[in-house]
């Protein structure tokens, strides 16, 4: 039984495929000194759109100072839609030194065009991999398993690929047999861990025969994450005395912890729901990594995904009689509080203003304004967060303002606002998606007939020591105020202090002289 590690490889979706020199060197060196088989240290590829890391092209001289700094086995992965069979020659053959193994991802839709690109590596000597994806489905729509003979002489290992963490051992098992009925290929199997199974149907596909399973380094890979390559070492060596040098895998698994600490890579509860029903993680892992979504909502996109459902909810079109001359939009900084009492004096000046809440965070400060229009932002689960701020809406006087339907993450709306919800009717400014707080407020502001549109509470973020998440957000409200500006006649002014470039800055007491 051989192990591949691709941490470089499926980590990579973390990282975009880049990792720090000393951080590679500590991996080489300590897999060295591991009972590894294969290193799969990236993907290779002719250029694509948008930037991807160096592991992902693998060009050459990385692929030489891998082999500088191990005599391990050295694999790369390739996309079977991505790469056409020209690209054998000008892409691969120039490094097949440096290979001992070419992997290949492949849709089981796509199997005739996978055995073509196989029988083209094969002709210029590589040792070929079949990575067969999306293995729990396979016993529905499994009608390529009837073409597994035709791999003998072009397939040296096949893969179960369970894409989305959700096989039980059982299903190992079961889907083992009816591989091996069509061929006698060596077989692989790679996890994912959403139901935390990775171990348990690995150890359940050695004990079957296979020959060949995938980890990696503290389990970092793709949503949810594989199997931990210092797990399945660690279980080897209590059932099965294998090796283990531990102070070598100590020394990788700490320089990698310190990786995953900033990145966050694991199972949690949407992964979870996401494997247990088959359902892809690229969008959960979008949705987990880099937007404000809530749990709840995530779930229940998913739920909704699972009933071929594009949203649990309909609602009557947000349409005003009234419109509005100036309309201020609340955001969930502190400003918006700090500066409360003069912003509410500049609202009590104004002839014609409306507020529009875009997230309910500040809400509770603004409820003594009665008389002024208010109007909330729902998206998501911002509904829960409402209940909280108003105690279960005993007395809202508010109006909801819900995105367009269908809504991507469904709809949650307080049961005490069923009556006082409305849902745009499209997004009329910009691209960028339609499900957000900012976009959903200025919509609401142009539906409203603002001429001039207010902002507080939109204090932004320092440059420097912020997350990931923090930049991802910040960069696409730069994004939404530049559309904005592009249709309006006035830009966006922000009455309180802001580090957002695309906005007006005017002071809130200035305009009470």
């Amino acid at each position: 039984m051989k192990i591949l590690d691709c941490t470089l490889r499926d980590g990579g979706y973390y990282t975009n495929w880049d990792f720090k020199p000393a951080l590679v060197e500590t991996y080489f060196r300590a897999m060295q000194q591991l009972p590894i088989e294969y290193l799969e240290i990236g993907y290779r590829s002719r250029e694509l759109a948008n930037y991807l890391g160096q592991y992902f092209y693998c060009p050459e001289y990385v692929l030489e100072n891998a082999r500088r700094l191990t005599d391990k086995k050295l694999a790369v992965i390739l996309n079977q839609k991505d790469f056409p069979v020209s690209d054998v020659k000008e892409v691969l053959v120039p490094v097949k030194d440096y290979l001992d193994l070419v992997r290949v991802a492949v849709n089981p839709d796509n199997f005739d065009e996978a055995l073509i690109l196989a029988t083209e590596l094969k002709s210029h000597g590589f040792k070929v991999a079949f990575n067969v994806m999306y293995m729990s489905s396979w016993s529905e729509n499994g009608a390529f398993i009837k073409e597994l003979p035709r791999t003998a002489g072009l397939v040296d290992y096949f893969y179960m690929v369970d894409s989305f963490g959700g096989v039980f051992p059982g299903d190992i098992k079961q889907t083992i047999k009816m591989v091996r009925n069509e061929t006698d290929v060596a077989l692989g199997f790679h996890g994912h861990n959403n139901l935390e199974l990775g171990l348990i149907n690995t150890l359940t596909a050695i004990e079957e025969g296979v020959e060949i399973v995938d980890a990696t380094i503290t389990g970092m890979g793709r949503g949810a994450g594989n199997l931990k390559t210092e797990l399945l070492l660690t279980a080897l060596n209590a059932k099965h005395e294998l090796d283990v040098n531990f102070n070598a895998l100590t020394s990788v698994v700490e320089a990698f912890e310190q990786l995953q600490s900033q990145h966050g890579w694991g199972t949690n509860l949407p992964y979870m729901v996401s494997g247990a029903n088959s359902l892809p993680q690229k969008d959960v892992m979008e949705w987990v990594t880099r937007r404000f979504y809530s749990f709840n909502s995530i779930i229940r996109a998913l739920q909704n995904r699972k009933k071929g459902s594009q949203d649990n909810e309909k609602l009557p079109i947000f349409e005003q009689s009234s419109s509005y001359q100036n309309v201020l939009i609340v955001g969930g900084g502190p400003n918006a509080v700090d500066h409360a009492e003069a912003i509410k004096h500049w609202i009590g000046k104004q002839e014609s203003v409306a507020i529009v809440h875009a997230s309910s965070k500040n809400a509770k400060h603004y409820e003594e304004l009665a008389d002024t229009p208010q109007f909330f932002c729902l998206v998501g689960s911002e509904g829960h967060r409402l209940e909280k701020v108003f105690d279960q809406m005993v007395d809202f006087k508010g109006q909801c303002i819900l995105p367009p339907y269908p809504r991507e993450m469904g709809t949650y709306i307080p049961s005490a606002l069923s009556g006082k919800s409305n849902e745009l009717k499209e997004v009329t400014f910009t691209k960028v998606n339609k499900d957000t707080h900012t976009v959903l407020a200025i919509q609401a502001a142009i539906d409203l007939g603002a001429t001039q549109v207010f902002m507080v509470g939109y204090d932004g973020y320092m440059e420097g020591n912020i997350s990931q998440q923090e930049k991802s957000l910040s960069e696409e409200n730069e994004l939404v105020f530049k559309d904005f500006s592009d249709i309006a006649e006035n830009s966006i002014v922000s009455l309180t202090p802001t580090n957002y470039k695309g906005l007006d800055v005017q002071s809130v007491y200035g305009k009470l002289v």
